[in-house]
């Protein structure tokens, strides 16, 4: 898998800051909000017209209020612009603070690959077979198991899917563990581990809460 030639922040490192729109109220989010207050757990996520991001931003939802009881907040950064998040999560609320970031650049501050669509890497997307949340009968070609995962959410793009999907395809995500000071302590980068394979994976629960109880270790 061919990336851009950019590394993903490791733990150690200060993670940069970054000031959002909100997509619950007209505010802007930002790194500096929480530093000094309380640790944050940040989710970097693609636009909804991911079933892997939203399947993964519910996920997050059921766990957030455990990361709080540990002094961690939790940010999801949604790629899509605020006011088509707005329409999706008033259908689908959330706990999560959710910020946009329809342009990616928080992905590109934190290092996140952006794999080249290379001849290769088309072919290697019809032959890795998948299964992340075992929803599927059977692993299935990448891009065909996310068109059934669509398919089975009913879920029909809008306009701003379509720019989403041409502006940010195929960008991985990522996982941050930041602690008060805003240094990184806990890092996860979809496919680092495992190459396509790992497409739409996500950490257990067990695994972020450990990340945070380590932060008060």
């Amino acid at each position: 898998m061919t990336v851009a030639m950019i590394q993903p922040l490791a733990p150690g490192e200060p993670a940069p800051d970054f000031a959002l729109p909100a997509v619950a109220a007209a505010e802007t989010i930002s790194l500096a909000d929480y530093r000094g207050r309380s640790s944050l757990f940040l989710a970097l996520m693609l636009g909804l017209w991911c079933p892997f991001c939203r399947r993964q931003l519910v996920q997050l939802g059921t766990f957030e209020g455990k990361l709080k009881s540990l002094g961690v907040e939790s940010l999801a950064v949604v790629a899509t612009e605020p006011e088509n998040a707005r329409m999706y999560f008033k259908f689908r609320p959330t706990r999560l603070r959710l910020a946009a970031d329809p342009g990616l650049s928080t992905h590109r501050a934190y290092g996140l690959p952006k794999p080249e669509p290379t001849p290769a890497l088309m072919q290697a997307l019809e032959e890795v077979r998948i299964n992340p949340t075992g929803e599927l009968p059977e692993p299935l070609p990448i891009a065909v198991a996310g068109k059934v995962l669509q398919e089975l959410d009913g879920y029909v793009y809008t306009p701003a899917d379509q720019v989403d999907v041409e502006r940010q395809w195929p960008q991985l995500k990522g996982l941050f563990m930041i602690d008060r000071t805003g240094i990184v302590r806990w890092a996860y980068i979809e496919c680092a581990n495992e190459g396509l394979a790992g497409i739409g994976k996500f950490p257990s629960e067990e695994a972020i809460l450990g990340a945070a109880r380590a932060l008060a270790a």
